[in-house]
């Protein structure tokens, strides 16, 4: 690379400087922008926390409005209820005096020796009309209780009204608070997936075209061969080599990789399907496991921090070739690289 630099050095101007201005200024803009949206996850988090609160107090009042509704019906119904006994009664009283009220003509109309039968229907009379007096004191009494209920239960019916909808509007809040929080994520997600996409490019570069080594989807995959011998799971002197070059990138990618994107390197292990035997290894299950907990191990001491990396064995059961030859198994053998979400 020296040597390139120094022959574009002789040809003409160098340009080297202004693209390092113009990366340390992209940089600025990138510190910039992520500090807003770090700024905006806090108050947005904040504010869903104090709506959930603020949801929660409404639906115990809803639910005390809705006891205290049901109660003053019941009351409103056993009120009513007693007013109507109590309109049955006085119309049985009004029947009672208006029969006393015929018997009482009849004795006038008669001779004056049925003048004491007249004074006792006479009395009879009254004591109905005290009777029908008092129980028409008791249903206005009655009457009055209804009302006033009424308007109880109007005012509890208002007032659930007006928290269903407050109810309403904080789960319109809320969704829309969601949205924007869904918003947030997917572009965390599209920011990873950038992170990656960079990464995999720098390792091409770093790697270069070396046979063996090649990107697949989403993935950056070492066949075994490269790191291990065969039916070993410790790696070997060129396989370390490569191993530094990873660490170097992974370390790069680390302090790019903003810290509240919950990112990991999944370091997978593959084998073919061909069976173990010997050796320390019991199954493929064991030496693909194996291979790439050594990997990570070693990827920790050179400084990669522990908690961004993950070792997965998966044996035989994913392979990317379906073949039966040689070359087939070959690809099946493999160590796989992925940067994905925790």
């Amino acid at each position: 690379m020296a040597l390139a630099r120094g022959r574009r050095g002789g040809r003409g101007f160098d340009y080297w400087p202004g693209f390092v201005d113009a990366l340390s200024t992209m940089l600025l803009v990138m510190i910039f922008l992520l500090s807003v949206f770090m700024l905006a996850q806090f108050f947005l988090s904040r504010d869903i926390s104090g709506k959930d609160n603020a949801l929660i107090k409404l639906n115990r009042q809803i639910e005390e409005l809705t006891s205290l509704l049901a109660l003053e019906r019941a009351r409103g119904a056993d009120s009513q209820a007693s007013l109507n006994m109590l309109s049955a009664s006085l119309a049985q009283t009004q029947d009672d005096k208006n029969r006393l009220q015929g018997l009482l003509d009849e004795s006038r109309a008669g001779a004056s020796a049925t003048g004491g039968a007249a004074a006792a229907a006479q009395q009879a009379l009254d004591a109905e009309k005290q009777l029908s007096a008092r129980a028409a004191a008791q249903v206005e009494i009655l009457n009055q209780q209804i009302s006033a209920l009424r308007r109880q239960i109007a005012a509890l019916e208002d007032a659930l009204n007006a928290s269903e909808s407050r109810d309403r509007e904080s789960q319109t809040r809320i969704a829309d608070l969601g949205s924007r929080l869904n918003v947030a994520l997917a572009q965390k997600v599209q920011e990873l997936a950038r992170y990656r996409s960079d990464f995999f490019g720098r390792l091409r570069e770093i790697l270069g075209n070396r046979p063996g080594i090649r990107v697949v989807g989403d993935r950056f995959v070492f066949e075994s061969e490269v790191l291990f011998d065969v039916g070993q799971a410790a790696i070997s002197a060129p396989g370390r080599a490569e191993m530094d070059k990873l660490a170097s990138a992974i370390s790069d990618l680390e302090r790019e990789i903003p810290p509240e994107i919950p990112w990991v390197m999944r370091i997978d292990g593959h084998t073919d399907k061909s069976p173990i035997r010997g050796g320390r290894f019991t199954s493929n299950w064991e030496l693909s496991a194996s291979r790439s907990i050594a990997v990570v191990q070693y990827l920790i001491t050179k400084g990669v921090s522990p908690d961004r990396l993950v070792a997965a064995g998966f044996g035989e059961f994913q392979p990317i070739d379906k073949g039966e030859d040689a070359e087939a198994l070959r690809r099946n053998r493999r160590i796989e690289l992925k940067l994905t979400e925790r």
